[in-house]
């Protein structure tokens, strides 16, 4: 077995198809372990680092930072057995082998791909071992056909001949290939590889007028891509929240739309098309929720835990779920699909756009095990360390707006859920408490859910009682457990 093994893209997520190279972790010539993170991949969903399937040494890195890679394609190759000494490397053809290789005449050639036949770039595919064919490769006659004369020469074939190499040149330079495009951005006499011909024909780019960096002066993907930046007007691409803004002699910016927003934006367009939302509002006096979350930020053993209003909402949410099973559901096409369980969904704002991880079976969580899992969920997101699987397989969620001092809102269901919660600012407003005007701590929350599933009197009963938990979190947990 060959101890030079190559590492291709893994499927990172149900449904993705690529993801884009964010940072190696490793550079040529290092010496990795066995599951080390050696490249931090994004895609549509989140941002991940890729553990080595090997331990060894880097040999190769195949693709650059920034570029974009499809599933199951290589991105790096290890030596597994460094301390063997160096690698075995192929010989180099000689002069005579190179001599050999005719160009296929632009007529009566058979078609590329079979043994004896010219392959793209003008070269003959041989068996291996068997060494290059020294005959003319001709095409098989055509049905009704006049056959040609024993010794005659055909005329397209001249060119060929009369091209043809010296039988041992004193040396092989690799000459520039040069000829006329094809109409399609491609050039035919010209060596590439059918995918880079696809890829120069997809960016209007001319191969014969390329000059080739790869094996004896072919043109590579890179070579194709560095023409068409050159010609192509760079966009300036915002790749945190807080870059400013770059804008060119027009005026204008423009951002391309991939990974994370691109695959937010086709859910919540599908969603918000798909599933008839209502959305309503109902303002809470919070002021002993506030209360009660000071009370335990004092306590011994929850000193060294976050507690935000966020605790309590998700907590009012869990327990309203169960006096209403129904809000937690998906809607399936011929039936409702009701679920004992609760992923709940967080959304989160970061660098790469809105994500939305979820709480595994966040219903079975002691309060202590909730802000635990709250925290850490909130942390991975804005470290940009959220797993894919984290993301996936959420049930009901909440979206908190009030950090960015938001009132309310109406939020669009993500896709294959029933409800989601909006929490707006906590506010000093003047309520009337007891009979008289007072200071009291306020917010209002929005729920938005699918008509299709919840009508409005289900609905506003989950929301009055999330409303009610939140009024007296404690009065609420002794009635309610």
């Amino acid at each position: 077995m060959s101890r030079i093994k190559e590492f291709n893209l893994p499927d990172l997520g149900e449904g993705l198809t690529e993801g884009e190279i964010l940072n190696w972790l490793v550079k040529v010539g290092d010496i990795i372990e066995l599951n080390q993170p050696i490249v931090e991949v994004e895609t549509a969903k989140a941002a991940v680092e890729i553990p080595a399937k090997w331990g060894g040494r880097v040999q190769a890195i195949f693709h650059p930072e920034g570029a974009t890679v499809d599933v199951g394609a290589p991105i790096i190759s290890i030596d597994t057995d460094p301390d063997a000494g160096p690698v075995d490397t192929p010989q180099a053809p000689s002069a005579a082998s190179l001599a050999a290789v005719e160009v296929a005449p632009a007529e009566g050639a058979v078609e590329p791909g079979l043994i004896g036949s010219p392959a793209p770039g003008g070269r003959t595919p041989v068996l291996v071992g068997y060494g290059p064919r020294t005959s003319t490769a001709k095409r098989r006659p055509r049905k009704g056909a006049v056959p040609a004369q024993a010794g005659a020469v055909p005329a397209q074939a001249a060119p060929a001949q009369a091209s043809a190499a010296p039988a041992v040149p004193k040396q092989v330079t690799p000459a520039p290939a040069v000829s006329a495009p094809n109409g399609h951005g491609t050039a035919t006499g010209v060596l590439a590889k059918p995918p880079v011909r696809k890829l120069a024909k997809d960016l209007g780019v001319d191969l014969g007028a390329l000059t080739g960096s790869g094996p004896l002066g072919s043109i590579t993907r890179e070579d194709v891509q560095r023409a068409a930046n050159a010609t192509a007007e760079p966009a300036p691409v915002v790749t945190t929240a807080t870059t400013a803004a770059s804008f060119g002699a027009d005026r204008e910016q423009r951002i391309p739309v991939k990974g994370v927003r691109k695959l937010t934006a086709e859910n919540m367009a599908r969603s918000a098309f798909t599933a008839p939302h209502v959305t309503e509002f109902l303002t809470v006096d919070v002021t002993r929720a506030t209360k009660a979350l000071d009370r335990l930020r004092n306590r011994r053993e929850w000193r060294d835990v976050r507690v935000s209003p966020l605790l309590l909402v998700a907590k009012a949410v869990l327990l309203a779920v169960k006096r209403h099973p129904m809000i937690n559901s998906t809607w399936a096409g011929d039936e409702i699909v009701v679920k004992e369980y609760v992923n709940l969904g967080i959304a989160a704002a970061t660098d790469r756009g809105l994500i939305v991880p979820n709480v595994k079976d966040a219903g079975r969580l002691t309060l202590r095990e909730l802000a635990d899992a709250l925290t850490d969920l909130v942390q991975t997101a804005k470290a940009g360390r959220t797993t894919p699987a984290d993301m996936s397989g959420g049930t009901l969620t909440i979206t908190n707006v009030g950090v960015f001092g938001v009132d309310s809102g109406t939020p669009i269901l993500p896709p294959g859920e029933s409800a989601i919660l909006a929490l707006g600012a906590i506010r000093e407003m003047p309520w009337v408490h007891k009979g008289k005007v007072r200071p009291r701590q306020v917010t209002t929350l929005g729920l938005s859910f699918d008509h299709r599933i919840i009508d409005g009197e289900l609905g506003s009963k989950f929301l009055r009682d999330v409303g009610d938990f939140l009024s007296d979190p404690e009065a609420a947990l002794l009635a309610w457990t």
